[in-house]
C-alpha cells in the first residue's frame, strides 16, 4: 500500500501552493513530482486530496481533487494551561503527546514558583504541527505565548474551569469524577474544559485561592504526586476520554 503523505496548509482550499517548509520536505526529501497525489490538512477540520501540478526546485503547486470535511473526535473544547518546566524538552514532549491524544488549546503560565519565565512559542507550534500530521488530526491546537497567572485566570472563559494542586488544607475533588457529571443541551458550553497545572513547586496557596475566587474548581489528578509534564498529559487524557465521541 502506497504511503499517504500529509501536509499542513492553512487555508488549503484558498491556496494553491505548499508553504515553504512543507514544499522543501516534499521536494527534497520525498522528491515529489507533478502527478503525485498528496493529502492536505488545514488545521480547521478538513482534509483535502490533492495532486501536485508543478514541482520546481523551491515551489510545489497543487490542485485540490476532493474536499473531505472531518468529524470531531470529542465534544466541547479542551484547554490546558500549564507552567513550563525548566527543561523545555519535557514540556515539548508533553505537548507532542497531548496533540496526538487530542485537545484544542495550550497556554503557558508564569507563576510565583515557575522555573521558566519565557519560552519560544514558535518552536512549540512546529512540534504541534508535526504531531498533527503524524496523528492525522483535522484540528490543530492553538498555541499561546506565556502569560501571567493572574492575567489568565481573570480572563472570562466558558465551561468548567479546574485547578490541579497538592495543598491538603484546600478541599479537592477528583478531576475525572467531576468530568463525568452530565451537562444539558441547554448549556452545551459546560462540555468545555479549562484545566490548570502548576510548576514543579506547585502553585502558591495565594494563586490557588485567587483561582477559586475566579470560578475555578479545586481538583486532584489522583493519589500520586506527578511531575508537571506528566500531570499535564494526564489531565488532557482524562478530559479526552470523558469527552470523546
Amino acid at each position: 500500500m502506497k504511503e499517504v503523505r500529509y501536509f499542513y496548509v492553512p487555508n488549503a482550499a484558498q491556496e494553491t501552493e505548499l508553504p515553504q517548509e512543507e514544499a522543501t520536505h516534499a521536494l527534497r526529501v520525498l522528491r515529489l513530482k507533478a502527478g503525485d497525489e498528496i493529502f492536505l490538512m488545514d488545521g480547521e477540520g478538513a482534509f483535502y486530496r490533492a495532486q501536485v501540478s508543478l514541482a520546481t526546485n523551491k515551489r510545489c503547486i497543487y490542485e485540490i481533487l476532493e474536499s473531505m470535511p472531518q468529524q470531531r473526535a470529542w465534544q466541547g473544547y479542551i484547554h490546558l494551561a500549564i507552567a513550563p518546566t525548566k527543561m523545555m524538552d519535557r514540556i515539548e514532549w508533553m505537548t507532542e503527546k497531548a496533540t496526538e491524544i487530542g485537545f484544542d488549546e495550550i497556554s503557558f503560565l508564569n507563576c510565583k514558583f515557575s522555573e521558566r519565565k519565557n519560552l519560544r512559542a514558535d518552536r512549540i507550534e512546529k512540534i504541534v504541527i508535526s504531531a498533527v500530521k503524524q496523528s492525522h488530526k483535522a484540528w490543530k491546537p492553538v498555541v499561546n505565548d506565556m502569560q501571567s497567572f493572574k492575567d489568565f485566570i481573570t480572563t472570562p472563559r466558558p465551561g468548567r474551569k479546574f485547578i490541579c494542586h497538592c495543598y491538603e488544607e484546600v478541599e479537592k475533588k477528583d478531576f475525572f469524577s467531576e468530568l463525568q457529571k452530565p451537562w444539558t443541551a441547554e448549556q452545551p458550553e459546560d462540555a468545555d474544559i479549562t484545566v490548570l497545572v502548576g510548576p514543579e513547586g506547585d502553585f502558591s496557596i495565594d494563586e490557588v485561592r485567587l483561582a477559586l475566587e475566579n470560578g475555578y474548581e479545586s481538583v486532584s489528578l489522583g493519589t500520586s504526586r506527578l511531575r508537571t509534564e506528566t500531570a499535564g498529559l494526564v489531565a488532557v487524557h482524562m478530559a479526552y476520554l470523558n469527552r470523546r465521541l
